[in-house]
């Protein structure tokens, strides 16, 4: 079967080792004689394989112990809410930075929690670099600062962690794995799985246990971290193949090296779009060189005609979802850990060709 280069922004590639391993576990689990599908939350079988994901998470992160590791549901767009509601008291206020659709999505949400105070923003050049922050830019009675990591739409991502005197939140989604992360200099990390750690319908949240148990009584048992952390993740029914792809993908990941192996291979590959991008008299990168992404690469050319036909001869040779996100256009190449060195190669060639053709 022929499989193409899928430069999806979300559900992407997965590792190809990993879907054959599930291929070959798909009806029955060893030892289990059942699919992880058909599988109880509650049996011994299933414990033991979110255990040893939860294990292998913190092994490829250097998760300290004072942290809990969730697996929840609802996506990143839940913890929007689930942040607030578990930080800060209703009414608070909270510091938000504004460095694309998702970070303003996050602040919308807690707008409806408390008070939101954005301390820095790049709306004013279309979200085209990572703004500073400083210590001194956060209000004095803020709960927490947040952040995204990396900005899918944009092609951005902060390359260090602000260093402020409050507890910093990031939604790490698009670049969790895939570069290393200090996860000390962050009191909650968040990501939806669907980009570098599994398919779609899992949430982990990294969080410092004594942040835990702060919720008012009228947050919702479902949105109370402290609820999930007591229950090993298990309050209710997790989404249980989710996990279990999940860990697959982090035994892979440990196999290959770890996180510092992905981002060496990261930076090779996108280095070599970038080099293009910048050599080009065609295309236009959409981010600052130092906000760059070493997940989403994203650049226009001078028309929608040739856009669309840039789209239509990649999908032509196999290289799919390089489209770029309906708020901006253009193009936009993910090339989390799953997509290989191949894939990009075989994406730069074209883009090279290309531009010969229609420079």
């Amino acid at each position: 079967m022929d499989r193409v280069f899928n430069f999806a922004a979300g559900p992407s590639a997965l590792p190809l080792p990993v879907l054959e391993r599930a291929q070959r576990e798909l009806l029955s689990y060893p030892g289990s004689g059942c699919s992880v599908m058909e599988m109880s939350h509650r049996s011994a079988a299933f414990q033991g394989i979110a255990d040893k994901a939860e294990a292998d998470l913190r092994l490829l992160m250097n998760i300290p112990e004072d942290y809990a590791v969730l697996f929840l549901q609802g996506g990143a767009s839940t913890q929007f809410s689930m942040v607030p509601m578990n930080l800060m008291q209703r009414g608070e206020t909270a510091a938000y930075a504004e460095t694309g659709n998702f970070a303003k999505k996050a602040a919308a949400e807690a707008k409806k929690w408390g008070k939101v105070v954005t301390v820095a923003s790049s709306k004013d050049r279309n979200y085209a670099y990572i703004p500073e922050i400083t210590a001194d830019m956060i209000p004095e009675d803020a709960k927490y600062l947040h952040i995204t990591g990396n900005n899918t739409i944009y092609g951005t991502q902060f390359k260090t962690a602000p260093k402020v005197n409050v507890p910093l939140v990031a939604d790490l989604s698009s670049s969790i794995l895939g570069r290393v992360y200090d996860v000390t200099e962050y009191d909650l990390i968040y990501a939806g799985a669907q980009k570098n750690m599994g398919p779609a319908g899992l949430t982990v949240v990294i969080v410092k246990k004594e942040l835990l148990g702060k919720a008012a009584d009228e947050v919702p048992s479902m949105l109370n971290y402290a609820l999930h952390a007591d229950a090993g993740s298990m309050y209710n029914t997790p989404p249980t193949y989710s996990i279990y792809i999940a860990g697959l993908v982090f035994d892979y990941l440990l196999k290959e090296g770890g996180v510092a192996e992905m981002e060496k291979r990261n930076a090779e590959k996108s280095a070599l779009l970038y080099g293009i991008l910048d050599e080009s008299k065609l295309y236009t990168g959409s981010a600052d060189k130092d906000s760059r992404s070493n997940m989403n690469v994203t650049f226009t050319l001078p028309s929608d005609e040739l856009t669309a036909a840039f789209v239509k001869g990649a999908t032509a040779e196999g290289m799919t979802n390089l489209k770029g996100h309906r708020a901006v256009g253009g193009i936009r190449a993910s090339i989390y850990n799953a997509m290989t060195i191949e894939g990009v190669k075989k994406l730069a060639d074209y883009m090279v060709r290309f531009e010969k053709e229609n420079g």
